[in-house]
């Protein structure tokens, strides 16, 4: 058997048994206590697609030495945002835009190829700050850099996973690249009907 046919079986496997697991936000209800909370929180289902797609598509998208740029503007992007959650501002729809943003990071996928890096960064920068808002909002007052340290330290992994998944069939990469967005995009619009 191939690996792009593996592949392509495994994609929507880990997909719907993620969609099957949860199809609550990664916001609301659940510890935000400190640094293992923070380590534990991107794994709600929005924020570990989104991070995935980011680093997927850094490795489709820029040259080689730049796959780099995709995660760094994530998360200065989140890290920023996330300070603005924290000291109390809000957005509406805040949620919506959330689940929204993994559909766009799906479609970024798909365009991975024909979307200019600027603009795709531009994109990247935009869906953390959703995330990061959110989050932040979250914050434990009395452990914030804790909690934010454990977040960004889980974000940066599920960015690496996400390049090294590309990185590692690079014939294929392309092709992956618009398996997962079509999974992801599809997720995405779930997500925003379950919110």
């Amino acid at each position: 058997m191939s690996s792009l046919s593996l592949l392509s079986r495994r994609v929507p496997a880990f997909l719907l048994l993620a969609l099957v697991s949860t199809a609550s936000q990664a916001h609301p209800g659940h510890g935000a206590d400190g640094l293992l909370d923070g380590l534990a929180h991107p794994f709600g289902l929005d924020h570990l697609l989104a991070m995935v797609a980011v680093g997927v598509w850094s490795s489709v998208a820029l040259p080689a030495k730049k796959i780099w740029w995709g995660p760094v503007t994530f998360m200065a992007a989140l890290a920023g945002s996330a300070m603005l959650g924290a000291s109390g501002m809000a957005i509406p729809y805040l949620e919506q835009m959330v689940a929204l943003s993994v559909a766009l990071l799906g479609a970024m996928l798909l365009l991975a190829r024909q979307l200019p890096a600027l603009p795709g960064l531009a994109l990247v920068a935009l869906a953390a700050s959703l995330h990061g808002l959110a989050h932040g909002a979250e914050a434990p007052p009395a452990a914030v850099g804790a909690y934010a340290a454990g977040f960004l330290l889980t974000t940066a992994g599920l960015h690496i996973a996400g390049a090294l998944a590309c990185l590692g069939v690079q014939r294929h990469a392309t092709t992956l690249s618009r398996l997962l967005g079509i999974a992801f995009g599809g997720a995405g619009l779930f997500l925003f009907s379950q919110v």
